[in-house]
């Protein structure tokens, strides 16, 4: 039995702050000596004594064998998995890494048409080649949802040869399949579930959560500690279970996509972000629980708006509660519009605006106050008179009723195969039929609607340019403006 009291990473971190030396190893700064004082002056000078190199007494994050050993193996026993991997470039290296440890130029894997474009990076870095499965949306067309067994079950069939199967858990809205379902098929088939449970960290800390994606059978998980739980941002941890990964070619896939200079501080956040859950999860988790329900009644009652509730198909098996998505266009509002006047108006900063929807996170770090803010807020915002001056609200706005990841796919190229072509840049209104170069997304999610590999239609670049008429980002472009697009060259 692992003691989880202990933070053997930290512990060691905070050792060799405090050791008196003379450092002639990077970084440059040596200890906060060599910092700018506007940049102590807002964050201190403590932080930069622990900003330290791989040290002996710190281990070494490629090959450990000491305190980051520990600390991986107290964080595996914690989250229920066999082993655990720390990292340092967020999520994004994960999903990465697990592909490269399972795909190899050619082979095939299924996933989610809405998977983050971390994914879609994975694939263009293996050369693999995706099967996609489009997710269920919700009536108002704004919210992807996810894939069902039975659409896992056929894409199984009509591709036996696949090699890995990934899924998004949960959705950016906190929306659950039945992963358990899911994961007894793919192993009937003897290869691996992979899982993007970025926004799930938390679950296997309260039993009135979903169940966390190794606990229902998933083989290999990503989740970002620092969006839910207490990491310091970009920190994360992948889970790995049983025998259908391979462990050494995980780690040559991580050296691939992990800096060579990992940063310590964000590794013993990783530390102490575990020993906390391990010691109050369930405590901090309750609370949070608590805040997020007396939220989801609040709003409900406001007329005007929709909470997000579990739906109780297929695609929609149960609900992160502590992820609160309300939909504002039957005020007069797009998300964007509300988003504006929330965080410069109101002191409220949503998590994600989409085109009709505001999604918030509610975790371990939120308080009543901010909960009392966030309803009054919306209480603002539904009276059209007493609304602040910002827009032109009155005007009626034709919302898009069709997400990205409903669009029907026309694959042409590998993703890998589009990103290394000929390229050409060509108007947009010229550019359709043609196959995509680009990696294009409104941000966040980071969900692509259009990615490397696919051919072009009217309906995607009609999505587009509606989220940038209301105030949405698109990002992966060369031209963020949308007035031209690159596409793979013609021979």
């Amino acid at each position: 039995m692992l003691d989880q009291t202990i933070t053997p990473l930290l512990a060691a971190l905070q050792a060799c702050a405090q050791l008196p030396h003379a450092p002639f190893y990077a970084p440059g700064h040596k200890q906060g000596r060599g910092i700018s004082q506007r940049l102590v002056d807002l964050v201190g000078v403590s932080v930069f004594q622990a900003d330290l190199p791989e040290l002996p007494e710190l281990d070494n994050l490629f090959a450990p064998a000491g305190v980051i050993t520990e600390a991986q193996q107290l964080a595996a026993a914690a989250f229920g998995a066999e082993q655990t991997r720390f990292l340092i470039n967020g999520s994004t290296c994960g999903v990465m890494a697990a592909i490269l440890a399972t795909c190899g130029t050619g082979d095939k894997i299924i996933l989610p048409r809405n998977s983050h474009q971390s994914a879609i990076a994975g694939l263009v870095l293996s050369g693999a080649v995706p099967i996609f499965i489009n997710p269920e949306c919700d009536s108002s067309g704004d919210l992807a949802h996810t894939i069902t067994p039975a659409a896992v079950a056929v894409a199984l069939q009509q591709h036996p040869e696949t090699k890995a199967v990934m899924l998004l858990y949960p959705t950016y809205h906190g929306v659950c399949n039945d992963i358990r379902a899911i994961a007894q098929q793919v192993h009937q088939h003897s290869i691996p579930l992979l899982v993007d449970e970025a926004h799930g960290a938390h679950f296997a800390f309260h039993p009135d959560l979903p169940p966390s994606a190794l606990s229902a059978g998933a083989d290999l998980t990503i989740q970002s500690t620092h969006k839910v739980l207490g990491a310091m941002t970009q920190a994360s941890m992948l889970h790995v279970q049983g025998n259908r990964i391979d462990t050494q070619r995980l780690s040559k896939a991580l050296q691939l996509v992990q800096s060579t200079s990992p940063n310590y501080l964000l590794l013993a956040s990783l530390d102490a972000a575990r020993q906390q859950m391990a010691l109050y999860g369930e405590q901090l988790l309750t609370r949070t629980l608590q805040l997020a329900d007396k939220a989801r009644t609040q709003i409900s009652q406001i007329p005007g708006l929709s909470v997000l509730e579990p739906a109780n198909t297929p695609s929609f098996f149960t609900l992160d509660r502590t992820r609160l998505t309300v939909r504002v266009s039957q005020v007069g509002l797009s998300g964007f519009e509300a988003d504006e006047i929330f965080h410069q108006q109101l002191g409220v900063t949503a998590e994600l605006p989409t085109l009709q929807h505001l999604t918030f996170i509610i975790s371990l770090g939120n308080t009543a106050a901010d909960i009392q803010q966030l309803v009054q807020a919306f209480d603002v915002i539904a009276q059209k008179d007493n609304r602040p001056n910002s827009l032109d609200h009155n005007r009626k706005t034709q919302l898009p009723t069709i997400h990205p990841s409903s669009f029907t796919v026309h694959p042409s190229l590998s993703p890998r195969e589009a990103f290394f072509a000929p390229t050409e840049t060509l108007p947009i209104n010229h550019s359709v039929g043609q196959v995509s170069a680009e990696l294009i997304c409104p941000y966040p999610p980071g969900i692509p609607a259009l990615m490397p590999g696919e051919r072009i239609d009217s309906a995607t670049l009609d999505y587009l340019q509606q989220v940038l008429s209301l105030g949405g980002n698109i990002t992966g472009c060369s031209d963020p403006s949308l007035e031209t697009l690159k596409v793979v060259k013609q021979q």
